[in-house]
């Protein structure tokens, strides 16, 4: 049993997972349902290509072959007319994975227009093939219902939902998919609700690390380095080799030695991704609770894959923390600042002094002119309250602690709530 709350921040909705127990002809069901769509999403690919194709070779003058959702929904509506076994599913998910096509499809020609890298774009849309794409069935609010507390889908498909919470609220859409160890989930999106906290007039500063996933300024926040997936790493190697030992050739079927030996290594995979979700959210709700402002280090770790620290990196799992501390505080109505973490190493949280030169990793004391000595993480973890514009009372700050180029990177990154305004000092207390 599973469920999950997980806030989507365009929209100002939150999504709810829940397990589903599928009866065999359910899974049949949804499993035909699939086979439908994923013909749909091949298609859109063929005719996407042909576009291309038919575009790059036109003559002079002659208009562009266009490819968007009303050419796609008027194949989707000959197909269905043309086949009987189209018409046999019902039309709400077909509708749906178009749309799911043609944002895919947009994403990687905006990357393509900004000419950004070729490791950093999103690539076009690919064909699913049958043995390897998982099962996900979109159904908006004309395509499903809720009764009696089990999940009615568009076509007579009736599924019973483990229901851990209630919903807030009706949802207006949900995702019906199946994970890598052949588990069915509900994810239904309703519309986010905060449940604002007591204020306890108290502030803190968060830097993200690799030894220690989290330093802050309040010794009792910290968060060590878990190692869920070091402590997982032996019987997952175990579980590789005997997949290497039993792969068979390509275009054969893999053996059941092989099969079962890959659903032992995709179970361990999501007990350790579980295991760093739940450290991260409890951590989360613990300093959301204890703290009004929350200013944090704007940082991606994608650099990291491609470092010594790579493996560590990974196991941390700070992008999934911060994606979990920065949804947690709009649950609760709490003031979340991302700091832009340029230089944030090299200034000085007492004088705002600046190094002249980057310092190695090996050097984990950071001293300045001013003569204060503290360690590197800790001196960080102040510098993004001064420049989030909390800083405590009783905190002096050479030069009103906000380095050069300081004010366009706070205005790059506005805070996620609303709140009290920056200028807080003297007001709020030091975490």
């Amino acid at each position: 049993m599973e469920t999950r709350q997980e806030t989507m921040e365009d929209t100002g909705h939150a999504r709810y997972t829940h397990r589903l127990r599928v009866s065999a002809t359910a899974r049949a069901a949804l499993e035909a349902e699939w086979g439908r769509c994923r013909w749909v999403w091949n298609e859109c690919v063929a005719k996407s290509r042909q576009q291309h194709l038919a575009n790059r070779t036109r003559p002079d003058g002659a208009p562009k072959v266009t490819c968007g959702p009303a050419e796609l929904d008027k194949m989707l509506t000959e197909a269905r007319a043309a086949m009987g076994w189209m018409r046999e599913g019902a039309s709400v998910p077909q509708q749906q994975i178009i749309r799911d096509f043609a944002k895919s499809r947009a994403k990687a020609q905006k990357d393509i227009r900004d000419r950004l890298p070729v490791h950093h774009r999103a690539g076009m849309p690919k064909p699913k093939k049958k043995r390897e794409a998982l099962p996900s069935l979109n159904y908006t609010r004309r395509g499903f219902r809720l009764k009696d507390g089990r999940l009615h889908l568009a076509g007579g498909i009736v599924l019973t939902v483990v229901w851990s919470r209630e919903l807030p609220a009706e949802p207006s859409s949900v995702r019906v998919y199946q994970d890598a160890l052949g588990h069915w989930y509900a994810s239904l999106v309703v519309p986010s609700t905060v449940e604002p906290l007591p204020a306890t007039g108290v502030v803190i500063g968060i830097d993200w690390g690799v030894r220690e996933i989290a330093t802050t300024t309040s010794d009792a926040h910290d968060l060590p380095h878990s190692e869920h997936g070091e402590k997982a790493a032996q019987r997952l190697a175990k579980y590789q080799r005997q997949m290497k030992r039993r792969e068979r050739p390509k275009g054969r079927a893999q053996s059941k030695g092989y099969r079962k030996a890959r659903r032992r290594a995709a179970k361990l995979h999501k007990k350790v991704a579980r295991q760093r979700q739940d450290t991260a959210r409890k951590w989360a709700k613990t300093v959301v609770r204890d703290h009004d402002h929350i200013a944090v280090e704007d940082f991606r770790p994608k650099f990291l894959a491609k470092t010594s620290m790579a493996r560590k990196a990974a196991d941390a799992a700070t992008g999934a923390t911060k994606t979990a501390l920065i949804e947690m505080g709009r649950k609760h109505g709490r003031a979340v600042h991302l700091v832009h973490p340029a230089h944030t190493t090299m200034d000085c949280a007492h004088c705002g002094a600046r190094t002249k030169h980057a310092l190695p990793l090996g050097m984990r004391t950071y001293c300045t002119a001013s003569g204060v000595s503290s360690p590197r993480d800790k001196n960080s973890a102040h510098v993004m309250l001064h420049r989030a514009g909390l800083n405590p009372a009783g905190v002096e700050c050479v030069g009103r602690g906000h380095p050069p180029g300081d004010h366009a990177a706070r205005a790059r990154n506005p805070p996620v709530e609303g709140g009290p305004p920056p200028s807080t000092e003297g007001a709020l207390k030091q975490g």
